[in-house]
């Protein structure tokens, strides 16, 4: 927290050098996930997240600390293009790159990208096709973004956990609003993802069960940030989300509710940087860790 605090700092002082000469657009306001792309328009974005935790909670509410750490990053990489003249369409492909370990190892050390036996594991998940649409022409600042996740990682049992072992079905639908002045932001996001498969097998000794907690269960995340743009180029927001994760026969569920805070910064008129925050607030069945995080845009 401290050092997102000092690049704020950094930021917010750079930006109000530059206050006079400010963007006539900014792509921080005018393009969230709810605004479609113009056609052969790209976007492409990469979002790093870090998750470390040495806390966990149980199905019953009771809370473990001091537990050996874990970690786990993910790395998403993510573009789309405009197919239609009327920002009607956008087309799109997801990837996703994890590395994750624990025997307490300290957090950066899953930026070494290594497998160990039982410690350590990292690899490309999983990746997916991606379609989004903006289904009303009066409502242009609601969409709907389906996706299908692929797994294309190995099966390695007793192996360190790498991602869930499912195909995924994930639909998200998205929704902002701009109030008179473009001070002020709010957007909303709804998931209903569904995690295809057999439940775990735990007399099947040639599989990681680890990796099939959530097959053929269902998922619905509500997520809300409100955004303060203190300048066309720098935005402070924050955010909640709360998680809900429903068995449909593999009798395991969960849910945990976050909230954080983040900060967006357009660089040039293509580039934009975001850092993050959050925190795990509560749970039933999850860990109760943290995430840092770091993304760019790149919009043309």
């Amino acid at each position: 927290m401290k050092k997102i605090v000092q690049i704020f700092i950094v930021l917010i002082t750079f930006s109000n050098l530059t206050f006079g000469q400010e963007m006539q657009k900014s792509n921080l306001l005018n393009y969230t996930p709810s605004k479609l792309l113009k056609n052969k328009q790209m976007d492409f974005k990469i979002f790093n997240n870090l998750y470390t935790q040495t806390k966990s909670v149980d199905d019953l509410g009771v809370i473990f600390t001091d537990l050996s750490r874990q970690n786990y990053f993910t790395s998403t990489l993510e573009t789309y293009r405009g197919i239609s003249n009327n920002r009607r369409i956008n087309i799109g492909l997801i990837l996703n790159i994890k590395s994750n370990n624990g025997n307490a190892l300290k957090a950066t050390s899953v930026f070494n990208f290594s497998t160990n036996t039982g410690i350590s594991r990292a690899g490309i998940s999983n990746l997916a096709p991606s379609l989004k649409v903006a289904p009303f022409n009066k409502w242009s600042s609601f969409s709907i973004q389906t996706s299908f996740y692929i797994p294309i990682f190995k099966d390695e049992p007793n192996s360190f956990y790498l991602d869930k072992r499912s195909y995924i079905s994930e639909t998200k639908f998205y929704f902002d609003h701009t109030f008179t002045g473009d001070k002020f932001q709010i957007f909303a996001e709804a998931d209903v993802v569904y995690h295809l498969g057999t439940k775990a097998d735990y007399s099947n000794f040639y599989i990681n069960n680890g990796e099939r907690f959530a097959n053929n269960s269902v998922a619905f995340p509500v997520s809300l940030f409100a955004s303060y743009f203190l300048t066309k180029k720098l935005t402070l927001y924050v955010n909640g989300q709360h998680y809900t994760l429903l068995a449909v026969s593999n009798n395991f569920s969960q849910n945990f509710t976050l909230s954080g805070i983040g900060l967006k910064y357009q660089l040039t008129d293509e580039l934009n940087i975001e850092i993050s925050h959050a925190q795990f607030l509560r749970g039933n069945s999850t860990g109760l860790g943290k995430t840092y995080n770091l993304g760019f845009r790149f919009l043309n």
